[in-house]
């Protein structure tokens, strides 16, 4: 097959510092690479898709770009399930204890204040020990 005049290389001269030559060399022989040639040309070509594209993700292997698509989707999904059927056993358990208690709308309005607070200050993390230690104590009023 003959090659027309568009698809002969073309020499470049360029100048490189003495550890980009020794860095260049080490990845050429770890990549199995033939030469300077090809080990500039894919550097050359990677650096032109980065500049084209102006934004990073856009330039990941689409194949890897999916890949975390996917997965991020898939625990989107059970994180979304699981506070669903979470929100519906404590609607039960509210439902259970409403109709067994006799509360006040103010005590109930207390208890609501206190409760924010204390999942403000523990960030979350409850546990019952610490709600039965605090029921049983003196009130702090």
């Amino acid at each position: 097959m003959k090659k027309t005049n568009n698809d002969l290389k073309q020499r470049v001269t360029a100048w490189l510092y003495p550890e980009m030559i020794a860095n260049m060399e080490r990845f050429i022989e770890a990549n199995d690479m033939k030469n300077h040639t090809e080990f500039i040309a894919k550097a050359v070509d990677f650096y032109i898709g980065y500049l084209g594209t102006k934004e990073g993700t856009a330039f990941l292997s689409q194949t890897l770009l999916g890949a975390i698509q996917g997965t991020l989707q898939k625990t989107e999904n059970r994180v979304a399930n699981n506070l669903f059927r979470l929100s519906v056993e404590i609607s039960m358990m509210m439902h259970l204890l409403a109709a067994t208690l006799d509360i006040t709308d103010e005590e109930l309005h207390r208890l609501r204040g206190r409760c924010v607070a204390e999942v403000k200050r523990t960030r979350g993390k409850i546990r019952l020990d610490d709600a039965v230690d605090f029921q049983n104590s003196p009130d702090e009023e």
